[in-house]
């Protein structure tokens, strides 16, 4: 996200052409306003108009966000104010009218940009009555001001016909569409009506129920003014107290939205009777008994999403399709540095060792989902100067002499690129006495080419990047920058293809296994399904040692979790309550998963396994001490492709049979009736010597 190239003409033209055509009512400004000459004008609407004069692109705001908008503004010398305006709208039985001078009722369309502050009704011009919320109600939202109505006239609506109920005007979004009417008992009444999740219920203990439309903050206007108009006296009036959204606000919504379609079209191709579930919670737990294949299911899961439903085999995804699943285990020695980031040993290129920041495991897949999040939000103009600015870069480092060719400073300094990696370009400054190594952020450089902005000296890559003070490096980062730019005339810029949302999931095997807390650290917060995305942001614990210190991490929305437990484990006992709210828990029992056995291929010795499972469990759950948490899972029976039945017991279940009873009344007689219903006829001693003296 960069702002285009624009010059100080073209937003001076910009300004006289919105002073002539005025500001389309989406681009309004929702947070700051740019104020020149005593007029106000919108930053982001300003630097659109701007684009499209100096560039000739389309007017468009997309590619930056307002905070990047201010900044721009403020860098260049221009005032910003805070804009956080109320607006304040009355309802009555023969008028709507609001203290925004944009709103009508023709376009009530118009609300999806707006939050409520406050709702209430005033009875006769004097009494304020509120709404009386049931239990876990927000006390304010898009459905407060339809349930107030219906708490003021309830005893009027309720003596209505069903007739006229259902004739109920509730919404009109403009003269040229239709009415949206009813008023009705369920909520399955309503979608035979409107096959829509967008209603609100009014429902009071010992009450009627009534489900109508609702929506956005306006959506219900015309159901508020129709009960004044029916049984309201000269007085009445509601009152909704209402500002506009913010930009992080409405780009949630967006976000919500596709995310809640890729889910639900996912929840419908997926087979598996469990994606569902993942789908739904984000953070899913399986707990059960050891060997009942909870490993096996959740990479059964994890392919059976990120295929589409096209297969449950992990084996079956391809190379691409693998890289949105990680698999780890935890155990006693996993810590932070393994799984977030931490410091790891490094050889320096003088041949001594020193120390520099990694990333762990879940942060390097978790980076990986969010840029292809981002990605797949971005405009496809941004995402072609991007493929674009990467593969300009890319030309000029492969064909730079590292440590021949000499690059100069502003003020002079020589220096010399020696190597490039994923993240730096390190370089040789000879002349310096006091630093003669860097090493640059490459990701600066590149966002600068991304931009499409012009740099002409190291101060505009302060205010770029939205710093009060410039950096060593951004002296060089220029020098680069420049070099870079004058290679990029060889190159033509290339369709891109929109970036397709995909599904990343991350298996954590033996979950209770680990120290929770001294894993996640942090993470604790961002991991809740209720924080994902730039809500849960949170700083590390290395945060000081990143390239930019003020950057925060935070879980996509596109990411899902999946653990598993054994319940007999003790580690149970001690896993983590703040870990337990963050997940679904769902129960694995041994027959849950039976269908791994299809993989023994042999019909004849699928049925026995099978059989001989179903009669050992039963078995164990005879016992009165034990439970179906120490039954036998399926997995110990897929040994039998390499194992007889007498060496599966013999060797992997007796010896675990006989943990499990250790300490029980009748250990030997246990055991007995376990081999008996699995099927093992153990020879006793009498009956070896009668055989030798026979």
């Amino acid at each position: 996200m960069a702002i285009p190239r624009i010059s100080e003409e073209s937003i001076k033209e910009a300004l006289e052409y919105i002073d002539e055509h005025g500001v389309p009512f989406h681009n309004e400004s929702t947070v700051y306003t740019l104020v020149v000459d005593g007029k106000k004008y919108p930053p982001k609407y300003v630097i659109g108009v701007a684009n499209h004069i100096a560039n000739g692109e389309e007017i468009h705001t997309q590619g930056y966000n307002a905070v990047e908008a201010k900044s721009y503004f403020e860098s260049r010398g221009y005032t910003i104010e805070m804009k956080q305006e109320k607006y304040e709208l009355t309802v009555t039985a023969d008028s709507v009218v609001s203290t925004d001078d944009r709103f009508t009722m023709d376009n009530l369309d118009l609300g999806d940009s707006y939050k409520p502050i406050d709702a209430y009704f005033v009875k006769d011009g004097d009494e304020v009555v509120r709404r009386n919320r049931n239990k876990g109600e927000l006390k304010i939202s898009n459905q407060t001001l339809p349930r107030l109505a219906f708490q003021i006239f309830e005893k009027e609506i309720t003596s209505l016909s069903d007739e006229d109920k259902k004739q109920f005007p509730v919404c009109q979004y403009s003269p040229d569409r239709e009415v949206i009417r009813g008023i009705f008992p369920t909520e399955a009444e309503f979608r035979k009506y409107k096959n829509s999740m967008e209603f609100s219920v009014y429902k009071r203990e010992n009450g009627p129920q009534f489900v109508v439309y609702s929506w956005n903050v306006f959506s219900t206007l015309v159901f508020a003014r129709e009960c004044l108009k029916r049984f309201g006296n000269s007085g009445d009036k509601f009152v909704l107290i209402y500002r506009e959204k913010t930009d992080q606000e409405v780009n949630q919504n967006k976000t919500d939205q596709v995310i809640d379609e890729d889910v639900t079209k996912t929840a419908k191709e997926s087979n598996n009777p469990y994606s569902k579930l993942l789908l739904e919670s984000k953070n899913i737990i399986f707990r059960g008994a050891p060997g009942t294949g909870k490993s096996y299911l959740a990479k059964s899961i994890a392919a059976d999403i990120i295929s589409n439903g096209y297969t449950d085999k992990y084996g079956d995804l391809t190379d691409e399709q693998r890289q949105q699943v990680e698999f780890v285990q935890f155990h006693p020695s996993y810590d932070y540095s393994d799984f977030v980031e931490g410091l790891r040993p490094k050889m320096n290129e003088d041949g001594s060792m020193g120390f520099e920041l990694q990333d762990g495991i879940f942060k390097k897949f978790v980076d990986k989902a969010r840029k292809n999040f981002e990605d797949s939000q971005k405009s496809k103009e941004i995402s072609e100067r991007e493929v674009f600015a990467k593969a300009v870069m890319a030309n000029f480092f492969a064909n730079v002499e590292f440590g021949e060719d000499k690059f100069k400073t502003i003020k002079g300094s020589e220096f010399t690129i020696t190597n490039v990696d994923e993240n730096h370009i390190y370089i040789s400054i000879p002349g310096n006495d006091s630093v003669n190594k860097l090493s640059l952020n490459i990701e600066e450089v590149q966002k600068m080419l991304e931009s499409g902005a012009t740099f002409e000296k190291v101060s505009d890559i302060t205010s770029f990047f939205g710093k009060q003070f410039a950096t060593q490096g951004y002296s060089y980062d220029f020098a680069l920058y420049k070099a870079v730019k004058e290679t990029e005339n060889s190159f033509t810029k290339t369709t891109v293809e929109p970036e397709e949302l995909k599904k990343y999931i991350f298996i954590i095997d033996e979950i209770n296994r680990g120290e929770i807390s001294k894993i996640l650290g942090e993470l604790f917060f961002s991991i809740d399904p209720g924080y994902r995305g730039k809500e849960g942001m949170v700083a590390t614990q290395y945060s000081n040692m990143h390239a930019n210190p003020d950057e925060k991490f935070y879980i996509p929305e596109n990411v899902y979790i999946i653990g598993t437990m054994n319940d007999i484990d003790r580690s149970v006992d001690t896993f983590d309550f703040a870990m337990r709210r963050r997940f679904r828990f769902v129960e694995i029992k041994a027959e849950d998963t039976q269908e791994m056995l299809e993989s023994l291929e042999n019909e004849e010795l699928k049925n026995e396994a099978v059989k001989r499972m179903d009669s050992l469990n039963a078995a164990i759950l005879e016992v009165e001490d034990l439970n179906e948490n120490y039954q036998i899972g399926a997995s110990y029976f897929l040994k039998l492709k390499h194992l007889g039945f007498d060496e599966l017991w013999t060797d992997y279940l007796s010896p675990l049979l006989q943990d499990y009873v250790r300490g029980l009344y009748d250990e030997q007689g246990i055991m007995k009736k376990f081999a008996k219903a699995y099927g093992y006829e153990e020879s006793t001693k009498g009956d070896i010597d009668e055989s030798i003296e026979n």
